[in-house]
């Protein structure tokens, strides 16, 4: 059965400890803070062996010729597979296009492709056998750019496209391209009193999860394979899986496994239908586990940018008009990247009212590191371009930054730039007077009476200072992000509920194939159970491909849509236990017949709080068992020549507040404070909503001042595929993070929840970046800023 989301409120759960609204512990809380939780690295089967993948070492190639001969020589190798050993003539995936190669055929497109797969009986004969693989390249002049992707006679990174994109772009090598325009900008930059300009360019960032990709593949005794898989969305998986291996989908069977994190970076597949391969192969368990080193070329980044924007206003603040282009580097092949450029160019203006704009995004194909998805998904990149933007025209003005963003915020009604109204609550200029408002953080906090504690100061245990050549700023910043799947996909998930008695109180069960990656869905299913059922036993069941698709754990939807079908599969399940119970007690009370039912406590009460009768009574020996499938409103693509359309479901904001001290003389910054406020619609579980900011601040922390994958201009290689070299914000780098949380309710949503993880991740990297143009006086136009930008020593 299917419903679409025009959902109820909140009716059941006032007496039913743990439901929503509650801060409720996670069920796997303890085990990871204790190291018992079972991740998919630590999988184990008896007799299993350990897959290898050999990969390319230069970033575009001729394959010439590979010798496997050494390989299959090795002690314990049980076999060697190539793209010419594949067992179908499938031999592409991707999520939308498929046009990234099981293993290379005929040429690599990126540094770190897959050319050939290793199982061994050891993870070290594996890795040895793989190395004595002999690849012969011819190497291709490479593409790096916009300039060498779009050039007269530029090599093409994909020469025989077919995909649906082609017909909207001007080159090939062009993954994808959305123009949105509305208004007349021409016209409108001749009322504009003042217009200012920008180029800004942002790094490429990696999701950086601490569990690498893994996997075991068991092959089955129906010829079918069980894949036990730490991944994002497990159809998704399934439906690119399983065509390679000839098999239908039912004998494709997916488990989730502990994730350690994701962010997007689990979207496409990585090792999947390699560990399949050989363990259909070979007949044996086969796992597959990446080093941190092999991670970073096992999966897609967030796209690098180039960014130019134009803004106008007038000189008592109003913007007159908006013009951008947004490049995006996709690298070799396409992932994510045609959403991703509909996301950066509806939502490029950011919260802002602005009825006339001209917006061209667009993805490259080019022979760097493959991009896709990561949290913020295209909306991070525009972000951090707009609001530098909005700080230089404030400054151009003479207006406070925050007044500015104040007296051009949108509310709702206010039109996107693609036409579509904002029909839900955008408390934009409220969100910007909170963030305001918060109390400071004290001045030179690192002075005590036993002198300075370096700790706090820029350079930290370093010690490089003592304060001397510190200055603080503060900057502010507001995002906007979408929810959910958009432009016309069919964003639906399905959920599992069953209720029964057992040892003698009722329980309740549920199943999806939501993959929990962190972000705490199983909490709130079980939250969203007891509040709807009256049930405080609540088992989630392990997530898998034997019930209906959750759609991807990403696009801050799961609490939305999974959370809808549990909520709608558990609403069908009261009814069919108050049909039960009218039929066996109805006799027994009037309001059986006449009133308002609740399951509350593990009773069916009325309205009014009469107890009708204990649960147990009514179900006896039933068991009431149901699966629904559940989608929010429909979206539409925008049109391919303006731009214009529903395409989004519901919109998020979240503003920041930085404060920033920086070391002038050596270009080392001290965030002292990150400060949001965020409006979360409802706030299901309150402290995995503060986590869900706090952990995304962090994250737009890391992007504006050390996160950055270097690929190098002239090889298009990594140059820095570790953790230490690719810098992470650690817990001393975690500066406080005040959160202000705002709850108004989104009327089309389930319970008007919003959804939380991605907005921090926008404002957080331009408010960094305005503190520390406040601090030093410099325009800092890229991202991840780094000493030498502030020293002028770059």
């Amino acid at each position: 059965m299917t419903a679409v989301g025009a959902p109820t409120g909140l009716t059941q759960g006032s007496r039913t400890k743990g439901g929503i609204g509650e801060s409720t512990l996670r069920p796997d809380g303890v085990l990871k803070v204790t190291g018992e939780f079972a991740y998919s690295s630590d999988m184990w089967h008896e007799d299993m062996l350990w897959g290898q993948i050999l990969r390319s070492t230069v970033a575009h190639a001729e394959i010439v010729s590979v010798d496997t001969s050494a390989a299959l020589a090795t002690a314990g190798v049980y076999a060697v597979m190539t793209y010419d050993d594949l067992p179908t003539d499938v031999r592409h995936y991707g999520l939308e296009i498929r046009d990234t190669p099981v293993l290379a055929h005929g040429k690599v497109r990126h540094h770190g492709e897959p050319v050939a797969i290793v199982a061994a009986d050891h993870p070290e004969t594996a890795r040895r056998a793989a190395a004595r693989i002999k690849v012969e390249y011819r190497e291709l002049p490479l593409v790096t750019d916009e300039a060498s992707a779009t050039a007269p006679g530029a090599v093409l990174v994909h020469e025989n496209r077919t995909d649906r994109h082609l017909a909207h772009v001007p080159h090939p090598n062009i993954v994808h391209r959305q123009p949105i325009v509305r208004g007349d900008a021409e016209r409108a930059a001749g009322r504009a009193d003042v217009i200012v300009t920008g180029d800004y360019s942002f790094g490429m960032q990696d999701q950086a999860f601490l569990g690498p990709e893994s996997g075991l593949a068991v092959p089955g005794e129906d010829g079918g394979v069980d894949l036990y898989i730490a991944t994002q969305w497990l159809h998704s998986d399934l439906r690119q899986i399983a065509p390679v291996l000839g098999l239908p989908e039912d004998r494709v069977r997916m488990t989730l496994s502990g994730v350690g994190g994701a962010f997007g970076g689990r979207e496409d597949l990585s090792m999947q239908i390699h560990a399949c391969l050989l363990a259909l192969r070979t007949g044996k368990p086969v796992k597959i586990v990446y080093n941190r080193f092999e991670s970073f070329f096992g999966h897609v980044h967030r796209h690098p940018a180039r960014l130019h924007y134009e803004h106008g206003a007038t000189r008592d603040g109003r913007l007159t008009h908006v013009k951008c282009r947004i490049v995006l580097d996709g690298g070799a092949y396409a992932s994510a990247s045609p959403a991703v450029v509909g996301n950066a160019a509806s939502l490029s203006v950011g919260p802002y009212v602005c009825d006339d704009v001209d917006i061209e995004a667009l993805a490259l194909y080019s022979n760097n590191p493959p991009c896709g998805a990561m949290r913020g998904f295209g909306a991070v990149q525009a972000c951090f371009a707009y609001e530098a933007q909005m700080d230089k025209v404030a400054r151009e003005l003479g207006l406070d930054p925050v007044e500015f963003r104040r007296i051009n915020a949108m509310e709702r009604g206010t039109l996107m730039p693609t036409g579509q109204p904002v029909d839900s609550p955008a408390p934009v200029a409220e969100l910007l007077r909170r963030v305001k408002a918060m109390p400071m953080p004290p001045e030179r906090q690192w002075e005590s009476s036993e002198g300075a504690d370096v700790r706090q100061l820029p350079g930290g245990l370093s010690n490089t200072t003592h304060g001397e050549g510190v200055v603080r700023g503060v900057g502010y910043a507001v995002g906007i992000k979408n929810v959910g799947f958009s432009e016309g996909f069919d964003d639906y998930s399905t959920a599992r509920v069953r209720m029964e008695v057992a040892g003698g109180r009722p329980v309740v069960t549920v199943h999806t194939a939501m993959a929990e990656v962190g972000q705490g869905g199983v909490t709130v299913h079980a939250q969203i159970a007891r509040t709807e059922l009256g049930v405080t036993q609540v088992t989630i069941r392990p997530a898998d491909t034997r019930v209906g698709s959750a759609g991807s754990t990403s696009a801050s939807r799961q609490t939305y849509v999974t959370g809808g079908a549990v909520k709608h599969a558990c609403e069908q399940v009261r009814e069919k236990v108050l049909d039960i119970g009218r039929r066996r007690l109805g006799a027994s009370h009037p309001a059986w017949a006449t009133a308002e039912l609740l399951l509350e406590g593990g009773k069916v009460v009325t309205d009014g709080g009469e107890v009708l009768a204990d649960l147990v009574d009514v179900l006896q020996d039933r068991v009431i068992e149901v699966e629904e499938e559940w989608r929010h409103r429909p979206t539409e693509p925008f049109d391919p020549r303006t731009g214009q359309g529903n395409g989004h479901v519901q919109y998020s904001f979240a503003a920041h507040r930085a404060v920033v001290e920086v070391d002038t003389e050596l270009g080392l910054v001290k965030v002292i404070e990150l400060a949001c406020a965020q409006d979360v619609g409802k706030a299901l579980n309150p402290l995995s909503v503060i986590g869900q900011i706090q952990g995304g601040t962090v994250q737009g922390l890391g992007i504006a001042v050390m996160e950055e994958i270097v690929v190098d201009p002239v090889t298009a290689k990594v140059r820095n595929p570790s953790f230490t070299d690719y810098l992470l914000p650690t817990i001393l780098d975690t500066p406080a993070l005040p959160v202000d949380v705002l709850e108004l309710a989104d009327d089309h949503a389930p319970y008007g929840l919003r959804g939380v993880g991605e907005a921090p991740t926008l404002s957080s990297t331009p408010a960094v970046l305005a503190a520390v143009r406040e601090a030093t006086g410099l325009a800092l136009d890229r991202t991840p800023v780094r000493p030498e930008h502030l020293t002028g020593t770059a």
